[in-house]
């Protein structure tokens, strides 16, 4: 695929550069290339009917982690691994683990349920049905079984990003609004 030349791409360049790095070779021909694969996923986004197939056949803790993405558009890891403590009843405060960023996310009505209504059996807001923690690898595949019996297919929990997105321009909010906990 062309993702995968790419990635081999980027190999072969990485070992000429530490060849040219070491004087073993005289130049690094791949030292400036471009890519094959553009990935664009911006029109893949959960509809209300994706979400109410969803919501009719997932578990409660799945239900629960739908709602903590479409209302907060966090990534997966930085949900999962989210506190109690993170909650306030208004707003959710976390860092991203990807750039760093504190982020304060205000809490919409739905989602305040949601987590009001939610018993507190671990440290952590998601939790599989046993009420322990997710690992990442059950999660995906927990989350994987549920879309499949919601049959929803071609959209990821990471398209959950990009429908808040949508949904939040769609309701007025302005672009620092938007991307403020993006």
């Amino acid at each position: 695929s062309p993702r995968q030349a790419d990635y081999a791409f980027v190999v072969l360049a990485r070992i000429l550069s530490w060849a040219l790095d070491r004087g073993l070779v005289p130049a690094n021909p791949c030292e400036k290339s471009g890519r094959l694969y553009r990935g664009n996923r911006a029109d893949k986004v959960w509809t209300d009917a994706d979400e109410a197939a969803f919501i009719e056949t997932a578990s409660p803790p799945l239900r629960l982690a739908l709602k903590l993405a479409l209302w907060t558009g966090q990534r997966q890891g930085d949900l999962l691994r989210l506190p109690w403590p993170a909650y306030d009843g208004r707003t959710i405060r976390l860092t991203q683990s990807k750039t760093g960023v504190r982020v304060t996310v205000p809490v919409g009505e739905p989602l305040r349920a949601a987590l009001d209504a939610t018993k507190r059996q671990s440290p952590l807001i998601l939790v599989n049905l046993d009420g322990k923690p997710w690992t990442p690898d059950g999660f995906r595949a927990s989350w994987g079984k549920a879309c499949k019996r919601a049959r929803i297919d071609g959209l990821t929990f990471h398209d959950l990003r990009g429908t808040a997105v949508t949904r939040l321009a769609i309701a007025g909010a302005t672009e620092a609004e938007i991307s403020a906990p993006f």
